[in-house]
């Protein structure tokens, strides 16, 4: 764990320059806008170590699979969000030294992220080789208000000098992959043109033909008059266009660069028009200016900002944490667009491709239900929903049929990209989340118009799945699902993993009742869903009905707990207290062997069956699988520790809940894992607002009416969120006096508070 940003309520701020932790920081000061995003590489580039990373939504490339061994079945490629052409550079030379802080001695640094405006500050004074002292002030956002827009303001102050410097600014498509298989550049150029203030470039994927436009224009100001210099020099290349600029730099006065950016990608426009349309768009941004600009985007994100910040009051890492993790989940994903979802990295790195998981469904769905309006979340499902022939493909190519599906693992346009055997064929549990956040939209929003429009056909191919994915054992008399993985990736290959066990006896029965809900409140829908899946409603429900009653499920009987799998009793059962400091994280320190040998846990398995359906369990047992599995887990998956801070929340665990809500809320921000470096957990943040809102909140849906049962950590003096819940927006604000509900908009609500019912108003 590294603790060297400073505490504040609305800002991450880094106040000294250390190599070693640049690429950290590089992840963490990311900003983006939900159609594109950066990590915080510095303008004037860096010679060290740095993950370059400019990213454009929904732009990927499908990098060919790279495995030692092949087997059948595995995909070809594994999809992957591409370091798309960056529009950032402002490189500087100051009579032929470059500005550079791998080699300069830096005197000075602060670099802030200002998450109340979206606005990314950085503060230089660094001295060169042969003494000039240079000051640089860079401002850089990622406008909200227009998606396709960027603007950054440069400033160069000479501290003990005057000399002549020029400054290139360019658009560079000659950009690759780190994570590259084969160390291929994934981008081929169609056109790049200069004008008088700016360059464009516009490039293509190889295999996908995605194209981007991206067009720069710039102003130079010096002690607020604009410079109207030498004439730039122009440099075209291979996949790269720039300005070579002329500036004096006069002693202790301020030079600034304006450079203003349009990224726009063929998801959005036609290819014919596309150049054209980006230089509609960077001219507009530049006639309104910078200030402007800066303003519209600050004014969104309050705005964004009154629907979704939980305040904290007595602790300000707690505080920083929540709003670090709402910051970077709203600026990844707006919503707007049903073909988009959300990358476990975000806008923010490389790592897992950028593509879609189970996180959505299982973390990210409940975000967006209680911060934004219901099409948010029903936009996640479409996108899977669209994605059901292909998940039907994926299944027929594993050996299934009849309209048996099986989401991917991972993805981008529905096809299967991830290959690891233990993780691509075996991790299907991932089908019953999907199956899973159907039931949670509806039973959250109302919105049974979905389930019967649209749900039911996608719960009808899962459930085929499971019952072509089980057998019959006659030595335990039961039906058995053999060869799976778990959420515990610490484990692959294993017999009757009681999580996914559980998970799919829930979608043969929440299945089997949305036929009869259809079938009784929408005939229309029911005949159609009916007819296009070819459902035998006899045989098949029947069968699921039989398969659902005698599912077999592991159990110890001295303990009184639900083992993770057949076996696990096997193991030496240690606890991770008993580990060395220096062994941890055991996925960077013990061979694979080591780890599928032990008993120790990357994230929830059993647990988080126990969150999904609490309800189906007492108290008492509850707590009987916490204290024995909890113990055992390293939390060396992100997705972890929010579903331990939820469950110790509701069995009364109240410490440990507070320290995995900081453990998930400063995850990136403190480097828990020691892996911040490839990017930030986008995903698992929507998990750090479960821990707030459904862990200390104790926020839950029962029946159709909106529960609270929440309690103070005593490291706090009171707390608030919002909510959104069936047209109503509603504010929670729990402090030592009790709870408070204010319902800021809609009709009368009847909320259930600690078990009594009251009416809001």
């Amino acid at each position: 764990m590294k603790k060297y940003l400073q505490a504040h309520p609305w800002q991450i701020i880094e106040e000294r320059f250390d190599p070693h932790l640049n690429k950290i920081s590089e992840s963490v000061f990311s900003i983006g806008n939900g159609h594109m995003g950066q990590r915080a590489n510095f303008e004037e580039g860096y010679s060290g170590e740095s993950l370059q990373g400019t990213y454009v939504a929904g732009v990927y490339y499908p990098d060919k699979t790279r495995v030692g061994w092949w087997k059948n079945g595995y995909p070809e490629y594994f999809a992957k969000v591409l370091n798309a052409p960056s529009w950032i550079g402002v490189k500087v030379r100051i009579e032929n030294q470059r500005l550079d802080l791998a080699t300069a001695r830096v005197e000075k640094f602060q670099r802030i992220l200002d998450m109340r405006t979206g606005l990314l500050t950085r503060t230089v004074v660094a001295t060169l080789a042969d003494g000039k002292k240079i000051e640089v002030e860079s401002r850089r956002f990622c406008s909200m208000a227009r998606g396709e827009v960027g603007a950054i303001a440069y400033t160069l102050t000479a501290l003990n000098f005057t000399a002549e410097a020029e400054l290139t600014l360019d658009v560079d498509a000659d950009v690759m992959n780190q994570d590259s298989n084969y160390q291929e550049k994934f981008w081929d150029e169609v056109s790049k043109d200069s004008f008088e203030d700016g360059v464009i470039v516009t490039a293509q994927t190889k295999k996908t033909h995605f194209q981007v436009a991206t067009g720069i224009r710039y102003r130079i100001q010096s002690q607020g008059a604009w410079v109207h210099g030498k004439k730039p020099r122009v440099e075209l290349r291979e996949k790269y266009a720039g300005h070579i600029v002329p500036v004096t730099l006069d002693q202790n006065k301020p030079v600034t660069v304006f450079k203003y950016a349009a990224v726009l990608s063929s998801l959005n426009h036609p290819t014919e028009k596309l150049t054209g349309n980006c230089l509609a768009v960077l001219n507009k941004a530049v006639d309104d200016g910078f200030d402007a600009l800066l303003n519209e985007h600050a004014l969104t994100w309050e705005k964004k900002w009154d629907e979704c910040d939980i305040t904290i009051e007595g602790d300000v890492e707690a505080q920083q944490g929540i709003r670090f993790n709402i910051f970077q989940l709203t600026q990844t994903y707006t919503g707007e667009d049903e073909r988009l979802n959300i990358g476990p990295k975000g806008f923010t790195g490389e790592k897992y491709g950028g593509s879609t998981y189970w996180d959505t469904e299982a973390y990210c769905i409940p975000f967006y239900l209680g911060t934004a309006p219901p099409r948010v979340a029903r936009n996640l499902l479409m996108y899977r929903y669209k994605h059901l022939p292909k998940a039907i493909e994926n299944a027929v190519k594993l050996g299934f049929n009849d309209g048996a599906a099986l989401y991917p693992m991972v993805t981008m346009n529905g096809e299967e990209c991830h290959n690891e055997w233990e993780i691509t064929f075996e991790e299907i549990h991932r089908n019953g989340a999907i199956a899973y956040a159907i039931y949670d939209y509806v039973r959250y929003t109302g919105d049974a118009s979905y389930l019967t429009q649209y749900g039911l056909e996608v719960l009808i191919a899962i459930s085929r799945f499971w019952a072509q994915r089980v057998n019959w054992s006659e030595d335990k008399k039961k039906f058995v699902m053999l060869g799976v993985t778990g959420p515990n990736e610490y484990e692959n290959n294993v017999n009757n993993n009681w999580y996914t066990n559980y998970i799919a006896r829930w979608t043969l029965n929440y299945t089997m009742e949305s036929i009869v809900y259809a079938r009784e409140h929408a005939q229309d829908d029911y005949r159609r869903a009916l007819e296009k899946t070819k459902l035998n409603e006899v045989s098949e429900i029947a069968n699921w009905k039989t398969i659902a009653e005698n599912l077999y499920f592991p159990f110890d009987e001295n303990r009184k707990i639900y083992l993770q799998q057949d076996g696990f009793l096997d193991k030496v059962l240690t606890t991770v207290n008993q580990l060395p400091v220096s062994e941890r994280p055991l996925n960077q320190k013990w061979s694979w062997d080591r780890i599928l040998r032990s008993c120790f846990i990357k994230q929830a398995d059993v647990l988080q069956g126990l969150y999904f359906f609490e309800e189906d369990f007492s108290q008492e047992a509850l707590k009987r699988n916490f204290d024995f599995y909890e113990p055992m887990t390293v939390h060396e998956s992100s997705l972890s520790p929010c579903v331990h801070a939820i469950l110790a929340s509701r069995i009364g665990y109240y410490d440990k809940a507070y320290e995995m809500y900081l453990r998930t809320s400063r995850l990136d921000l403190d480097d828990y894992n020691n892996d911040t470096e490839d990017g930030c957990h986008i995903t698992s943040m929507a998990g750090t607002w479960m821990s707030v809102v459904k862990g200390f909140g104790g926020m839950r849906i029962k029946e159709g009416v909106l529960h609270l049962n929440p309690f103070l950590p005593k490291q706090w003096t009171s707390y608030s969120f919002r909510l959104e819940f069936r047209s109503r927006v509603i504010k929670v604000m729990v402090s030592p006096a009790g709870t408070e509900l204010k319902l800021i908009s809609g009709g009368p609500l009847v909320v259930s508070v600690n078990g009594i019912k009251r009416e809001l108003r």
